[in-house]
């Protein structure tokens, strides 16, 4: 059967279909436990949730499904000890000044910001999930030895070929091919992600001859025949982002789910105005600024603590052509805004060309 794979027998799902698990208040119950009643995998951005938050959602997806679901963590959750130099801030306060009065706005003081990974991962190895993923770096080889031990499944995410060597290293059981065309950060580690913007289609082909482990593809994927192209390129399931963000079920603003759909998704931009780390979202003033000027900006997630009041006034004053709405490359191809209904429409096309061929 086309839908059994190495991945779906690891994972202990129907279907080879990941939903990207989404962080900032993006990600939600109903579409986590949704997707993975369906028989894909649900997924669940943790890495903005206190531990006491973790445990929460957690009982709240267990409560409505008992399939498997995938929580997800930053290994990297900021780039900066404390705070930053005032004259490094003055400089990013003066430069972005202007979008600020635009909106009526003061400037806001000089953020701070301290680790919570430590924590969160605590939190994680206490609920034991089926299925932990992680970004922006690698777990220590006694916390996958302790998770695996605990019956966790572990998915890395990587870049670039050398990030998936690194996983497989460290004993992960999947990797997720994250190529550039993916909404949302690019979550390098191994070097800046400026150098690492290949492809899904070419970093799923250059990883698969290089690991031995099941790779899953993400990037560029929103319909059967993407689907079914990743997987006869040697993807063993595909994690799709945009196409479930813009579902009712997911946390995205119906004005960030509107814009996905609207003709100016077709423009997207890769910055690092809006949080200090680079992400692919739609094109705004601010994002083409960031390009000129990409050191102009504070370390993640201090950035995204300075512009935290100039996006909700943004929003509250109707001026999207400043809020930074993350989407990935191919949203100008989106049809549904049904979960249920963009699940059938996956399986089904998918189906329906590898059995052809």
């Amino acid at each position: 059967m086309w839908n059994t794979t190495a991945a779906t027998k690891i994972l202990g799902i129907d279907y080879p279909i990941l939903q990207g698990p989404f962080g900032g208040g993006l990600s939600t119950v109903e579409l986590t436990t949704a997707v993975s009643k369906w028989g894909g995998l649900g997924g669940f951005g943790a890495y903005t949730l206190t531990p006491a938050e973790i445990y929460q959602v957690h009982q709240q997806i267990c409560s409505n499904t008992d399939k498997p679901y995938n929580l997800n963590l930053w290994v990297s959750d900021t780039d900066s000890i404390g705070t930053v130099d005032d004259a490094l801030f003055e400089g990013v306060k003066e430069a972005y000044r202007p979008y600020f009065e635009q909106l009526g706005l003061e400037m806001p003081p000089k953020p701070s910001f301290k680790s919570h990974f430590e924590n969160q991962l605590q939190a994680v190895l206490d609920i034991k999930p089926k299925v932990f993923s992680f970004m922006f770096g690698l777990l220590s080889e006694a916390i996958v030895e302790e998770c695996h031990r605990k019956g966790m499944v572990l998915i890395g995410t990587a870049t670039s070929v050398d990030e998936a060597v690194a996983l497989e290293h460290v004993g992960v059981d999947l990797i997720v091919a994250s190529g550039f065309e993916a909404g949302g950060h690019r979550p390098s580690f191994l070097e800046k992600a400026e150098h690492s913007l290949v492809g899904t289609f070419a970093l799923v082909q250059l990883i698969r001859e290089k690991v031995k482990i099941p790779v899953i593809a993400a990037g560029g994927i929103v319909n059967g025949r993407s689907m079914a192209s990743a997987l006869i390129l040697g993807a063993d399931a595909v994690q799709i982002g945009t196409a479930f963000l813009a579902c009712d079920e997911s946390g995205a603003t119906r004005v960030h789910r509107d814009f996905l759909f609207s003709a100016s998704a077709k423009y997207t931009d890769l910055t690092r105005s809006y949080t200090g780390r680079l992400g692919r979202g739609g094109r705004t003033t601010i994002s083409q600024y960031g390009i000129r000027n990409p050191d102009n900006t504070l370390p993640f997630p201090l950035q995204s603590a300075f512009m935290a009041d100039l996006r909700k006034a943004a929003l509250a004053q109707r001026r999207e052509d400043l809020v930074f709405f993350w989407s990935g490359q191919i949203a100008p191809l989106l049809k549904f805004r049904e979960a249920k209904l963009l699940m059938n429409s996956l399986i089904e096309e998918t189906q329906a060309i590898l059995q052809g061929a």
